[in-house]
């Protein structure tokens, strides 16, 4: 299960949505993996990804990851057959 928030420009995430979103997928489907993702446009081509876990009671950002988004004629045939391997 993978509850989604986006913001841009000056919007902040919440953390009661966050908990909330946390919250709901244990509750409406507790036999799933919860991985909560914020994401934050920054600049005008630039996308942070958060993944959010409850620590302690607390809304915590367990990895972030930072993409440029490029039109699909820039991505080579090459870096696409990468994009469909996984790394060992």
């Amino acid at each position: 299960m993978v509850p989604v928030q986006a913001k841009g420009g000056s919007d902040k995430h919440g953390i009661v949505q966050s908990q909330q979103d946390i919250a709901c997928c244990k509750q409406k489907f507790p036999e799933l993996i919860c991985r909560a993702v914020s994401a934050q446009f920054m600049d005008k081509d630039i996308i942070a990804l958060f993944e959010l876990a409850v620590m302690e009671g607390a809304v915590k950002v367990v990895d972030e990851k930072h993409y440029q988004l490029v039109p699909a004629a820039s991505i080579s045939p090459e870096e696409l057959r990468l994009y469909t391997t996984f790394p060992e």
